[in-house]
């Protein structure tokens, strides 16, 4: 089968249900919660910093 292909047999046997004129809405909000989050690590602004810093640069060594 090409790009963009299906099978026909597959679209002749779905299952339906004809009783359900309606479509079924997603609810959006069904795991949606409110509150904070927060993150101690116990490291500074520039310790954290300097860990990113040395990402990019071994990232950089990899290209």
């Amino acid at each position: 089968m090409g790009f963009g292909s299906y099978d026909e047999s597959e679209q002749r046997h779905q299952n339906r249900d004809e009783d359900d004129g309606e479509e079924k809405a997603v609810n959006v909000h069904e795991n949606a919660h409110e509150g904070e989050m927060t993150v101690e690590t116990g490291a500074s602004t520039d310790d954290l910093l300097g860990q990113l810093q040395d990402i990019k640069e071994s990232k950089a060594a990899e290209e």
